[in-house]
């Protein structure tokens, strides 16, 4: 690696660094301002607040990474194209392709920051962040509606697209049931509707299917009035945690229930906001070479 290649690398790192370190402080004293009626009217510990800020620093930063990325280059790129400096070293002779290998070295390290933070550390850091914010922050009796993914029991999972808690109807809704870590039953509807005055529920474009080995047994109607083992405010309870998980550890759920799509929905939109970006650098890379 010559000369150049370091002063571009400690450069474009150190441009990096510098817009991390100067945009940080600026979102603590933002979610201060917006915050601080509600950390006064919860009492809110010095310990907790300590904690909360340390968790929100990983979260802010993992999530304006790319927007931090974008200002360190353009920044540093127009200091060297101010100085000239980006005219002498084509004039010299050094290709375009050779003039960005240290901006792609540059690039790896931080992808493989990004990548470490975002698989270790950060989905502990989302963790804390997000109990505080449940505990201290929102309302308690403020409730999720849209994309719903709950275990009932030990064998079965239930997932609907959006839940009207007024109207006590939910869409989209899909049933799955396991055993021994294999499908053994799915029910899905276009709707589900509790009917209050004969305590069932209504369900539209209903489907059932069974599987028992090498046998299937399919049922289709248009409406299905039946029972479950949850009541209809199962699709909303009132959160009082939300959980990031590694990427490590999603892969392990993914191969013990490989057959689940409702797991597999879950899994991909929590694992899938890690993953994106070290793809789309991935993809970077190989079309550069090409």
């Amino acid at each position: 690696m010559k000369l150049i290649d370091w002063y571009i690398i400690k450069r474009y790192l150190g441009t990096f660094f510098v817009m991390v370190l100067l945009f940080i402080p600026i979102g603590i004293m933002v979610d201060i301002a917006e915050k601080i009626d509600k950390f006064k009217e919860n009492e809110v510990p010095t310990s907790a607040l300590l904690g909360y800020y340390i968790d929100f620093t990983w979260y802010f930063s993992n999530l304006l990474f790319p927007i931090f990325l974008f200002l360190s280059v353009i920044w540093f790129t127009s200091k060297l194209a101010n100085n000239t400096e980006i005219i002498a070293i084509l004039s010299s002779g050094i290709s375009f392709t050779r003039f960005m290998r240290p901006f792609m070295i540059s690039a790896s390290i931080i992808a493989l920051i990004t990548f470490g933070m975002g698989m270790f550390i950060v989905p502990n850091s989302n963790k804390g962040y997000n109990e505080f914010v449940f505990k201290y922050i929102k309302k308690k009796n403020e409730r999720n509606t849209s994309r719903l993914f709950k275990q009932i029991n030990p064998k079965e999972f239930i997932y609907v697209s959006s839940y009207n808690p007024l109207r006590q109807r939910a869409n989209n809704f899909t049933l799955e049931k396991f055993k021994k870590q294999k499908l053994e039953l799915k029910i899905t509807a276009e709707s589900i509707r509790w009917v209050e005055k004969d305590s069932f529920f209504r369900l539209l474009n209903y489907t059932k299917r069974i599987v028992n080995g090498d046998n299937e047994f399919f049922e289709k109607v248009q409406v299905k009035d039946t029972i479950f083992d949850f009541k209809i405010d199962s699709f909303s309870d009132v959160p009082n945690e939300k959980v990031s998980l590694k990427y490590i550890e999603a892969v392990l759920i993914f191969k013990i229930l490989s057959v689940s799509r409702i797991v597999k929905l879950f899994l991909a939109h929590e694992v899938g906001k890690k993953i994106k970006p070290l793809a789309q650098f991935l993809f970077l890379c190989k079309k550069f070479k090409a």
